[in-house]
């Protein structure tokens, strides 16, 4: 699930090998996280149907083939197919191992359980940026990214294909289209969907505009710069390694309400710091803050309607299209203020909101 994050280091290196503009570089985060938007209802449907183990082996299928393209095949045409593959394959995933795994864990410890599953994913996000480097200063070619990935895929569709896991609830009346957004008429699903938006908004805004930041305001080369990327995504593997202790014996609430305070915080010091280290303490305390707040959301939607959990799940991961809404309007402020301070003000905006609804999670 998390290789779907190389998009932010990917996108650095492109735009430099391509030579494009802030807006035009950042169509690439947009593709991926666009087709959350298309296919995450759909893919609940799809569930009822088939299965959700079924699903996520489809899933494993469309990731292998969109890493496989860049070795095939790198080009600006090339590398938007290949992350539009990306984003198939993870929105396919996310909605449907989520609902997978709660099959196997349920009740008060889905929450924690759902955030250790992103730790194991933060892992692949952490190191996507060091590959990256360390085959740019190596071998000259960060592109070797993708075939490592690519054998990891590999690895997991050999791992889940004979893997037993009893699907009680998979398979029962299929929803339609109308169905599943008439959900979003219930306040805790809506206000968890909006959360979900800005939480993968903020991911991608930082895991894309970090690098940026030190390049504009350092100076420092992209190979440099790079380590910011990595730096929020050791703090976010932290947060949720924390998280799924935390989350097993205390409450959701509190634990997100410290999280959008120490997410505030960090906005701030984006704002504010012209220091290496300083910049770096901020990207650490928005990778810890926003470690969290994706498994509380979707833990609080699929336990409010526990009888629709494919299609809560496929409305909970079409919020992802956050991660398209976000680097589009940040780009397109950046370069209007020529400042990458435009890109923070749009981030600033989904903290604001996760602040504001902070009162509103359930104690569970």
């Amino acid at each position: 699930m998390g290789f779907v994050d190389l998009v932010g280091i990917a996108m650095n290196y492109v735009k430099e090998d391509l030579n494009l503009t802030d807006t035009t570089a950042n169509i690439f985060p947009s593709m991926v996280f666009f087709w959350f938007l298309i296919f995450s209802v759909p893919t609940g449907m799809l569930m009822n149907k088939i299965g959700r183990r079924k699903t996520v082996l489809l899933s494993l299928v469309v990731t292998a083939l969109a890493l496989l393209i860049p070795v095939v095949h790198y080009s600006f045409v090339g590398m938007l197919i290949s992350f539009s593959f990306l984003g198939i394959g993870n929105t396919l995933m996310q909605v449907s191992l989520n609902p997978l795994l709660s099959n196997i864990v349920r009740g008060d410890k889905l929450a924690s359980t759902l955030t250790f599953g992103q730790f194991v994913k933060a892992i692949a996000s952490f190191v996507a940026p060091l590959i990256a480097g360390w085959a740019a200063l190596k071998f000259g070619d960060w592109k070797l990214l993708f075939p490592i990935f690519l054998c990891i895929a590999i690895i997991a569709v050999i791992s889940l294909w004979p893997t037993p896991i009893e699907e009680n609830d998979e398979k029962g009346e299929t929803s339609t289209f109308a169905q599943c957004f008439a959900l979003l008429g219930d306040k805790l699903i809506l206000m968890s969907f909006i959360g979900i938006m800005c939480h993968v908004g903020i991911d991608v805004g930082v895991n894309v505009i970090a690098p940026k930041i030190l390049i504009e305001r350092l100076g420092l080369s992209l190979a440099d710069a790079g380590y910011a990327t990595s730096i929020y995504f050791l703090f976010r593997t932290i947060g949720c390694f924390t998280g799924a202790i935390v989350l097993a014996r205390f409450s959701s609430k509190i634990f997100f309400i410290i999280s959008s305070i120490l997410m505030v915080l960090s906005m701030a010091g984006l704002f504010i710091f012209d220091s290496l280290y300083l910049i770096y303490i901020s990207v650490a305390l928005v990778g810890l803050g926003n470690s969290n707040i994706f498994p509380i959301l979707l833990s609080q939607a699929l336990l409010h309607l526990p009888n629709k959990k494919n299609e809560v799940s496929g409305l909970m991961i079409m919020g992802i299209f956050g991660g398209t809404i976000f680097p589009l309007i940040m780009g397109v402020v950046s370069d209007a203020l020529a400042s990458q301070i435009g890109a923070v003000i749009v981030m600033s905006a989904g903290v604001l909101y996760l602040l504001l609804i902070s009162s509103k999670i359930k104690a569970n």
